[in-house]
């Protein structure tokens, strides 16, 4: 089984191939694919600065796809998904894991890795029924020195590791002492700006444009991918998305990839009440929710 997403964060142009409007100063743009997902990086300062900027990315990208392609048999993730025990896993791993248990509390369990057997069913077209039981977060045993799944329970990180895979190439940037680049790994991450990004939905295609100065941007279409005759984002319960589309803009791409998740099935009045938590809480900045009818909320 492949993995392909159609993404919906877009860097807008100016006219260059890269798709961004540059200065005429010194740069550098990089484009290829990381966890299924297009990826960019574009960076603006001296040629030196730059090369060692991009040679460090290319082990990065390396290092995230061992950890968490759920579509390499031989990456971290599969192997944990496949014996249910993942022994001495990476510390990248670890912190990923503890940032879905901080977002499965502050969004009720709606944020919830364990869905991946739902979705399997779904995906083969197989009765969901037999697999409800094993999406629960709550049987994750995790620590520094195992991971441990209930039986038959597998894992998807699919709704926040591409966040992490873009913070991670963000973090190359500020060690190298770079003040203005853009690295988009599925989802964006700005150092100086500000940059312009559309967003688009699937269905109305682009829809607005936001400036993002350090900080993240995410955003979910659940309707992006389908699983038969539904999208291919679910909710812990198997539950269908409200919205449409959710962008969210935080201080980490990582946080924003997993909420623009797990936003995609709060309704309005409730989203409202959670994003000021989100806020205090997690670093949230704002949030974009387009529903099935073209209805565009900011929260």
């Amino acid at each position: 089984m492949s993995q392909t997403r159609r993404r919906f964060l877009t860097i807008l142009a100016a006219a260059t191939a890269a798709g961004v409007a540059l200065p005429a100063q010194a740069h550098a743009v990089w484009t290829g694919h990381a966890l299924g997902a297009e990826a960019r990086l574009v960076l603006q300062g001296p040629a030196d600065q730059t090369a060692a900027v991009m040679a460090e990315v290319q082990g990065v990208l390396r290092h995230v796809e061992a950890q968490f392609n759920l579509f390499d048999d031989a990456s971290a993730l599969s192997r944990l998904n496949r014996t249910g025990h993942l022994a001495d896993p990476h510390p990248d791993f670890i912190r990923l894991l503890a940032l879905c248990d901080r977002l499965h509390r502050a969004t009720g369990g709606l944020f919830d890795p364990t869905v991946q057997p739902l979705w399997r069913a779904l995906a083969e077209g197989r009765p969901t029924a037999p697999v409800q039981a094993l999406v629960d977060w709550t049987g994750v045993q995790q620590g520094p020195s195992a991971i441990t799944l209930q039986p038959d329970q597998q894992l998807t990180l699919n709704g926040i590791a591409q966040g992490l895979a873009t913070d991670l190439v963000a973090d190359v940037l500020r060690r190298h002492g770079m003040a203005r680049g853009l690295v988009q790994v599925g989802e964006l991450a700005a150092r100086g700006g500000p940059w312009r990004i559309g967003v688009e939905d699937p269905t109305l295609g682009p829809v607005l444009t936001r400036r993002l100065t350090d900080g993240a941007m995410a955003t979910s279409s659940p309707d992006a991918m389908r699983l038969g005759s539904r999208g291919h984002i679910l909710g812990p319960q198997g539950q269908p998305a409200l919205w449409s589309t959710v962008s969210v803009e935080a201080e980490t791409a990582t946080l924003a990839d997993g909420m623009s998740t797990a936003l995609c099935f709060v309704p309005a009045r409730a989203l409202r009440e959670m994003a000021a938590q989100l806020r205090r809480d997690l670093g949230l900045r704002q949030i974009i929710a387009i529903s099935p009818d073209s209805d565009i909320r900011t929260f």
